[in-house]
């Protein structure tokens, strides 16, 4: 930074709110433009990006949980809706939380939750 600069830098630092606010007003004038904070401008790119989220075409069911004494009904369940074996869907009821279905329509997600819940297990979806 210049000398010219580090001394205009050193002067504003040395005004009075009073006298920042009337050099804003002078400058303004002088230039012909309006000081406008930009906060409004950050606002609107969350906005924009929430309804993407909302219309989630495609979705992931995960089983959380099976409790230990419904633990044969969850596996059945896994069984069904995955076509696995049984080692395989015990494995899995075992290491829960584990992804069930990793991509499905939302009906599909669905029913697979209602199956797992039916069963005494819990299971949740994520939009993808």
């Amino acid at each position: 930074m210049s000398k010219t600069l580090e001394q205009i830098v050193d002067d504003l630092s040395a005004l009075s709110v009073l006298d920042m606010s009337k050099l804003k007003t002078l400058l303004e004038d002088k230039w012909g433009v309006k000081a406008a904070a930009a906060a409004p401008m950050m606002m609107a790119a969350p906005a924009a990006a929430a309804p993407a989220a909302a219309e989630a075409t495609e979705f992931q069911v995960t089983l959380e949980k099976a409790p230990d004494d419904k633990k044969i009904g969850v596996i059945k369940a896994v069984r069904e809706i995955t076509g696995l074996g049984l080692k395989e869907a015990k494995d899995i009821v075992d290491g829960a939380p584990k992804v069930l279905k990793p991509s499905c329509n939302k009906a599909e997600a669905d029913e697979i939750v209602k199956k797992v819940t039916a069963a005494g297990g819990q299971a949740t979806v994520k939009g993808l």
